[in-house]
């Protein structure tokens, strides 16, 4: 006898960052010209190739600052993918909710990994600071993943900053590390980037624990009510 599948719940996508609207503008006409044989997984392979891009711009700094410029064309490559495959799969109305939620997701962590591992590499920011940003993505990953289980909810947007927003700040950096940087890093000592990402990181620290004592709140009071 077979296996039952499992069936995914339902889960409600929160976006209210700045580019929201703009952007699904842009990925609605996408869609609507993509190639039928274009399916959402090859996006999803495009994304992590685009990740895979950025890495190699980073870590090819080391030699010259004009490597930079593959890193920018990565971060295009990467949210072409990224932002792609779900809303083809929803255009189409193909979507396979826990199939494509465990891959989006796993690749989501995949390419972080691989930005900032790039830019540990790189002589800009140091491979300490890089750990703690990768530690405060991986954080608000934890929160996402514990919302879509007890409250069927994923938030894509905090404080109206998203995926997107991110992506532009990663690559006005990057210009400034070409035109503006420590291009020959021989000391330990904390410079721009380094403060910049680790900034970035302790945000997310904190807002990992701000939204962990909110949303506790908020269960608590949803199963008050249901007593």
């Amino acid at each position: 006898m077979a296996t039952p599948r499992p069936q995914a719940r339902p889960i409600d996508r929160i976006q209210q960052n700045i580019l929201a609207v703009s952007e699904r503008r842009l990925l609605n006409w996408l869609c609507a010209r993509m190639p039928a044989w274009v399916m959402p997984d090859h996006l999803t392979i495009i994304g992590v190739i685009g990740a895979v891009v950025i890495f190699a711009g980073y870590a090819a700094s080391l030699a010259a600052d004009a490597w930079l410029w593959l890193a920018i064309v990565g971060y295009v490559v990467q949210w072409f993918g990224d932002s792609l495959d779900g809303s083809l799969a929803r255009w189409r109305k193909i979507e396979r909710p826990s199939y494509g939620y465990f891959i989006d997701h796993s690749c989501d962590g995949i390419a972080t990994l691989l930005i900032l591992g790039g830019m540990a590499i790189s002589p800009y920011v140091r491979s300490d600071v890089a750990l703690l940003g990768l530690v405060g993505y991986l954080l608000m990953s934890i929160h996402v993943f514990l919302s879509a289980r007890v409250l069927s909810e994923v938030r894509l947007s905090y404080v109206a900053f998203g995926p997107t927003e991110l992506r532009f700040v990663l690559i006005g950096l990057t210009l400034i590390m070409m035109f503006g940087g420590d291009k020959a890093r021989h000391t330990s000592a904390v410079n721009g980037f380094d403060i910049a990402v680790g900034l970035a990181g302790l945000l997310l620290i904190g807002l990992f624990v701000y939204q962990t004592l909110t949303t506790g709140r908020r269960l608590a009071r949803m199963e008050r009510r249901d007593r």
